[in-house]
């Protein structure tokens, strides 16, 4: 560990131990990751590929699930290629600044995610219940403020917790038994007084994910009021199915968020929240193009297509 004097010892290094639980099993965990990471780029930049190029795909909710792939991208490149080399070596060092910048992308790209996501019910909102209004609120203004907007307020909201981290003091000791450079674990290895931090953490997270995820659950009860309120049976599965995926992401993302977040750290045990953290770091960006995937005809359409032209190119 590097350190310098400045009135006392500062650390400049923290080494995280990833999971010593699993350093006998460190080669096939380490596939397992590497493989559900290159799945997760290639899933998500398909969508992104299809979203850009597919005429079939430029209603409003398509251009939201761009962006949500994109956040996906950004959230595991963060993330994985580090939590990579720490399970391979068993542990591994990163910088202070390389600390702070991780987290920033995390930070930023997770409090983004959660904005999309309500954006994503929004749309659905309107497409389903008020559909006769839909194209003339769902405008392209309104379209790219509510994009513009949750891409700032979520980096500007990270912005702001790393300004507080900057002004902590880290005098030792400095291993963070995590995968990566959570707040949460920063905050316990900290020699500052953390408490109020403490409290501005869950008071952050009421704007990030407490009030989005009461503004959607408040859209689907009013969903599903619309849809079971449709006489066609075939109607009602139709309408159904556009907007359970969503809820399937909404469910997995925000049930891990709340988990991790709001519910006291020191409750779980270290294991369960690296467990947890997986679940919304590494299972949902690979499961969300799937979950969308299988669920929509016409994203199915347009890979189906795609396919088709590449195997064209190909026999030319």
């Amino acid at each position: 560990m590097k350190v310098y004097e400045v009135n006392s010892t500062t650390v400049t290094e923290f080494l995280i131990l990833g999971f010593p639980a699993l350093n006998d099993y460190k080669l096939p965990f380490f596939s397992i990751i590497l493989l559900m990471y290159s799945m997760t780029i290639c899933e998500n930049l398909l969508i992104i590929l299809l979203v850009s190029t597919s005429q079939r795909l430029r209603s409003p909710m398509y251009f939201f699930l761009g962006h949500l792939a994109l956040s996906d991208i950004v959230l595991v490149t963060s993330i994985v290629p580090k939590m990579l080399d720490v399970i391979i070596r068993g542990g591994s060092t990163i910088s202070y600044v390389g600390c702070l910048a991780q987290f920033y992308l995390f930070g930023g790209t997770v409090s983004a995610e959660c904005f999309l996501l309500t954006a994503m019910s929004y749309d659905r909102y309107l497409a389903i219940c008020r559909p006769l209004h839909y194209i003339s609120a769902m405008s392209v203004k309104l379209k790219y403020s509510l994009i513009i907007s949750s891409w700032l307020l979520g980096f500007i909201n990270s912005v702001v917790i790393c300004v507080k981290d900057v002004n902590l003091d880290f005098c030792g000791p400095n291993v963070i038994d995590h995968f990566f450079c959570d707040y949460t674990p920063l905050l316990q290895l900290s020699c500052s007084d953390t408490a109020i931090l403490d409290i501005e953490l869950v008071v952050l997270c009421f704007p990030i994910i407490i009030l989005p995820f009461v503004f959607i659950i408040i859209t689907y009860v009013h969903i599903f009021i619309t849809i079971f309120g449709i006489s066609s049976t075939s109607g009602r599965q139709k309408t159904f199915s556009t907007c359970s995926s969503h809820l399937i992401v909404v469910s997995t993302y925000y049930g891990s968020m709340l988990i991790i977040y709001i519910v006291p750290y020191r409750g779980h045990s270290l294991t369960f929240n690296k467990c947890i953290s997986l679940v919304y770091i590494v299972m949902t960006p690979l499961l969300n193009p799937v979950i969308y995937s299988l669920r929509n005809k016409a994203i199915q359409s347009s890979v189906m297509k795609y396919l088709k032209v590449c195997s064209k190119k190909r026999n030319w």
